[in-house]
């Protein structure tokens, strides 16, 4: 059970998934102890993700110019026993001292970099975009989505994407992390247009340069919710198995 009380609480609004099928072997190298690839269809993936926080509170308090901002990562997905999580490989906000709390309490790969994103919507669709400047260049994410929203059935390749219960990480003693984000299920705004800018060599190192040409295996544009995000336990190796 996860502890009573959230260590963060936000909603995180339009998120943007956009994921590709990689091989196995690429991942493998950072999987938290005790965890395995979740895989679809015999294939594992990463998936590039933009979204808005609002509302962000800490232990229930707002602190004054770290309420609202975007958020980009890419993640990949495991899981450990039952449960179905998330990894993650780089996460960037626009804050340094925001990127600086989530390593220090988390370990988790954030960085802090300038970025900014916008929301467009009239009666039949609704766009966001996500800028990300980074290596010497300005990167973007534009997804289009149709409206009104609907509700994917629980097999559904968007259902599989958007939707998990764990984060997992590890210490820097290399000791698996798992934390619980708990939200309702999302709706999604069908996709109509993607239109992307990535320099995937620049923004996660040589290694992902492979990505500059792979297809798309999934869009999804998820409407979001309010989100609780629970402190983080440590676990043994007694409990890894699940």
């Amino acid at each position: 059970m996860a502890a009573h009380i959230p260590f963060l609480t936000a909603r995180w609004s339009n998120l943007a998934l956009l994921t590709y099928a990689v091989p196995a072997q690429v991942l493998e190298p950072a999987l938290p102890p005790g965890c395995r690839l979740d895989e679809r269809e015999g294939r594992a993936f990463v998936s590039l993700v933009a979204f808005d926080f609002l509302d962000t509170r800490v232990l229930g308090i707002p602190w004054p110019g770290f309420r609202d901002f975007p958020e980009i990562n890419l993640r990949f997905y495991v899981r450990r026993g039952k449960d179905r999580g998330v990894c993650f490989i780089r996460e960037f906000v626009p804050r340094r001292f925001m990127a600086w709390v989530a390593r220090t309490l988390y370990n988790e790969p954030y960085l802090g970099a300038p970025m900014s994103s916008r929301t467009e919507e009239g009666p039949a669709e609704i766009t966001v975009r996500h800028t990300l400047r980074f290596g010497g260049r300005e990167h973007t994410l534009r997804v289009t989505g149709q409206k009104p929203p609907v509700h994917p059935s629980e097999g559904s390749v968007e259902h599989f994407f958007k939707e998990h219960q764990w984060g997992f990480g590890r210490t820097r003693g290399g000791r698996l992390i798992r934390y619980e984000v708990a939200h309702p299920a999302w709706d999604i705004h069908p996709v109509r247009s993607v239109d992307l800018d990535w320099d995937w060599a620049r923004v996660y190192g040589p290694r992902w340069a492979f990505l500059e040409n792979a297809p798309l295996y999934s869009s999804v544009l998820a409407v979001g919710s309010g989100v609780r995000v629970y402190p983080k336990r440590i676990l043994g190796a007694e409990t890894e198995a699940g």
